[in-house]
Parts: structure tokens; sequence; C-alpha cells
């Protein structure tokens, strides 16, 4: 299994390795010591874990500390993996911001890259000089879940002319400043297509369509690991919270009747 560098990730794009970038966002150790023996490309440590492992409502919350904790554990849990790690809220507000948190969450959690959303033109100019530091950016456009209050709510994105050209002028400014690859998050299906086939960077759908060069979606949503109804253009393959649940019922009767037969022998 060769190891993906950023060189690999764009020949995918230039050259064409034949087969679509697939990429999981994950938040623990096992988990990624799992994925660490499958042929997964790319492994995202997303800002999500906010809502999915800590239970707040947004992503807001999530502190840089947060980012580092988790990064770290999914990079031990998977050395041989290509992993990518958010840069939370607020921590590259400003250019001077965004370099020292940068570097903060890269050297510390040892993950190859960082993600960013948005492509304002401090963010593209913070995505050079990340770049020219030697910290490898995968950008974000469409859906942001960091600003989802300013953008009015969850959508989908590009279903207008106006909105559909700031999103490939977005696509272009984020290649031209040097990410590896764009995520494209609730965009439109033709639209992704469209941006897709203008870039020469790779770009990863998620709730896109399939005319991406990859795609991304939660380990969580994919095998229903919790409570909550995944995302609607997410198909569960497994229900691991109906079975986890049922595992530990089954504990649980089991204990109470050894716990019933140990009360006989006493009397």
């Amino acid at each position: 299994m060769k190891k993906l560098n950023t060189r690999i990730i764009k020949k995918h794009k230039l050259k064409g390795l034949g087969y679509p970038l697939s990429m999981l966002t994950c938040y623990d150790y096992q988990t990624a010591q799992m994925l660490d023996e499958t042929e997964l490309d790319l492994i995202l440590v997303g800002d999500s874990v906010g809502n999915v492992i800590l239970g707040y409502e947004t992503t807001i919350k999530v502190s840089l500390e947060e980012m580092v904790m988790f990064s770290s554990a999914v990079k031990r849990g998977a050395p041989n993996k290509f992993v990518v790690a958010d840069l939370p809220f607020g921590t590259y507000s400003s250019l001077e911001e965004g370099i020292a948190n940068s570097k903060t969450l890269f050297q510390q959690s040892e993950c190859e890259a960082v993600k960013l959303e948005g492509a304002f033109p401090y963010q593209l100019e913070l995505i050079n000089r990340l770049v020219q530091i030697g910290i490898p950016v995968m950008g974000h456009i469409g859906l942001t879940p960091q600003s989802v209050h300013e953008q009015g709510g969850y959508y989908m994105h590009g279903k207008d002319q106006r909105t559909a050209h700031d999103l490939i002028s977005k696509a272009r400014d984020l290649q031209a400043a040097g990410v590896f690859a764009i995520v494209l998050e609730c965009v439109t299906p033709s639209l992704a297509q469209q941006i897709t086939d203008q870039l020469d960077i790779p770009t990863v759908g998620i709730g896109s369509g399939d005319k991406t060069d990859g795609q991304v979606l939660v380990i969580n949503d994919l095998l229903k690991m919790g409570k909550e109804t995944p995302p609607n253009f997410c198909n569960p393959m497994a229900d691991f919270y109906s079975l986890r649940q049922g595992v530990v019922q089954k504990y649980l009767k089991n204990f109470q009747k050894t716990e019933k037969n140990e009360n006989h022998l006493y009397h």
C-alpha cells in the first residue's frame, strides 16, 4: 500500500489514476487503527467532532486544543494514512492567527495537512503562506458549517447562476492559492461536475453527487453509530447503534441471570 502525499493526490487528477479518491472522517484511535488496515486513501479529522463526539450543537465551540487532541489520536492510530485536520472556527480569522494556529495543529498532531473553509482574500493569502512554509492545505467551499448561520442554514449551493459563478470563482482562486484538493459540500451535482472538470486539482464531494474526483463521508454516519438519522446523502451500510445496544442488553441479561444464581447459592 503506497502512502499518499500531495503529489500523488494531485496526480490523481492530472494524470488519472483510474479510481476515485476515498476519504472518511474519523475521530478516534481505535477506528483509525482499523482504517489504517484498509485501502482508504485519506482520513479527515473534522471539526464535526464537536457534533458527533462531544455533543455540541454546532462546530463553533470546537477549540484548537480539542482538534490537536483528536487529530493526534487518529494519526497515532493510522500512521500510514494521509490525515487532514480541520482548523476550527476562529483560529484563522486573521493571517497571523492562521499561520500560528496552523503550525500548532500541524506540528502537534503530526497530520499531513490542514483544511480550512472559505475563499476570502485573506484566506487565500493564508493558504499561499502556509504552502510556502510547508503546510499542505485542503480547501472547502459550498456549505461551510463554521459559517452556516451567516449562510442562512443548511441547503444545496449553486442553484442559481450568480451563486454558481461565485463557487466556480472560489474554486479557481483556491487552486491558484495552492490547495492540493477542494471539498465540495452540498453543491448541486451539475455544478460540482463543472467545477471538477475545470480544475487541475482533485475535488472531494460530500452531498454533491458522484461526479467529483472523490467522496468523503463521516464513518459514524456510514456505520450509523449514533442515535440520530444520518444526512440524506448518506446511506448507512450498517446499524452499529442498534447492534451495540443489543450487545449491552444481552450482557445485562446474562449479568442479572448470573447474579440471581449466585444469590440462590447463598440462600
